[in-house]
């Protein structure tokens, strides 16, 4: 498992740490409780890091000495041969794998030349595509549009999370050389169950009587935290719900992940909020069930969203979502029963959504316990499952070959 950018160790929700980082941790973790020998490979990003961690059984993460520690995103194409040396020595000494798995389109770079090194089977998940962020307002740069197609013309498959990012890669960049393969993530039920909302409101200090709203992700543009602080403002306004509180679980994203955060909250300032946002730092994975639970509406106003774990996690936990109608969130979120789906992002529309949820229990009730029920088809080992038959399959198929 390549995942060159960011570690599946590292505490999600701030800098590029986020869902990603969340499936190939617990993806690679199913995959081992199933008897499949794996290695991820990423790269030191601090100093003092262990050369390899072994998570459990079955499971080891490679730290790669690759350029400077601390190199920002836009700044790894250029230590992607480097990074890729070092892994093709480290398999060289470990023995060749059966397949090579890459998330998000640098690994898939290194994905890419370890498939023609080693004769090995390429599969590629990327988890954001350029041309899918262009179309929802940021753009990335040319030649990283052109590496992702590339990518798709030598993988022996392509992973996507659901039907609709099936649809939306085959419209964007036509049919690959390879097979495209849904996996769809899961949730780990033993943390995010259904639960005490008052239990979980005294955990997190939060009054028992009043709306609770929850943004949870990166402080970035792409996750719209602005639209989730606008919609406050508008259900105040104009739905009468001034003694509802937002709380945004996350921390700062990417070189300007400092000033977007800034903007944020001098946005919650001029808005006259301040007593009303309350901004969290990224907790650990296990205890955003608390949050979740604490919340009555979760609000996913993305730009984009492959799939949207912060939407299946708060389903699974019974909370009633509020989402971007874009990408995998169209398929995750089934708008009118199990949360409801904005067409655009006006945070009127979202305030209105909310207010909807909020103003009438019957139907808050309701989508609380079809949202857990649809949630628990959603698991890890299933997933996992679907890798291992996936990796025997290619094992026995002709390479795709390059074009």
């Amino acid at each position: 498992m390549i995942s060159l950018h960011t570690s599946p160790l590292a505490q999600p929700g701030s800098g590029d740490s986020g869902g990603m980082n969340v499936y190939v941790r617990e993806l690679v973790s199913s995959l081992a409780q199933g008897g499949v020998d794996c290695t991820t490979y990423t790269r030191a990003d601090r100093a003092g890091l262990p050369s390899e961690v072994v998570v459990e059984p079955n499971h080891r993460v490679v730290h790669v000495e690759a350029g400077p520690h601390h190199l920002p995103k836009e700044a790894l194409g250029e230590i992607v041969e480097p990074f890729t040396d070092r892994v093709l020595a480290d398999l060289d000494h470990h023995g060749r794998p059966d397949a090579v798995h890459a998330n998000y389109w640098l690994s898939g770079l290194v994905g890419h030349r370890i498939k023609h090194v080693l004769d090995v089977p390429f599969v590629a998940t990327f988890h954001t595509l350029a041309r899918v962020k262009a179309e929802g307002g940021d753009p990335e740069p040319s030649w990283r549009d052109r590496a992702e197609a590339e990518i798709t013309t030598c993988a022996d498959a392509i992973c996507v999370s659901c039907t609709e990012e099936e649809l939306q890669f085959r419209r964007l960049y036509g049919d690959p050389e390879g097979r495209i393969e849904i996996v769809a993530p899961g949730v780990e039920h033993a943390f995010f169950a259904p639960g005490d909302r008052g239990g979980a409101r005294a955990a997190l200090d939060l009054p028992a009587d009043r709306p609770v709203l929850l943004f949870v992700g990166r402080i970035q543009p792409l996750k719209g935290p602005d639209v989730a602080v606008r919609a406050l403002r508008e259900l105040a306004d104009r739905h009468g719900r001034r003694d509802a509180l937002l709380l945004v679980v996350g921390g700062a994203s990417g070189n300007d992940g400092d000033a977007e955060s800034e903007r944020i909250r001098q946005l919650v300032d001029e808005l006259g909020l301040a007593d009303r946002v309350r901004f969290v730092p990224p907790q650990p994975h296990h205890i955003l069930s608390t949050y979740y639970r604490a919340a009555d509406v979760v609000l996913v106003p993305s730009r984009s969203e492959s799939f949207g774990l912060v939407a299946l996690e708060a389903a699974a936990c019974g909370i009633p979502v509020v989402a971007s109608a874009v990408g995998g969130l169209l398929s995750l979120v089934d708008d009118d029963r199990t949360g409801l789906l904005v067409a655009d992002r006006d945070p009127a529309h979202f305030a209105a959504a909310v207010a909807r949820v909020l103003d009438d229990e019957v139907l808050a009730a309701s989508m609380a316990q079809q949202s857990a029920l649809r949630a628990s088809a959603y698991t890890w080992g299933f997933a996992a499952a679907r890798l291992r038959r996936l990796y025997h399959d290619l094992a026995a198929e002709r390479l795709v070959a390059c074009t």
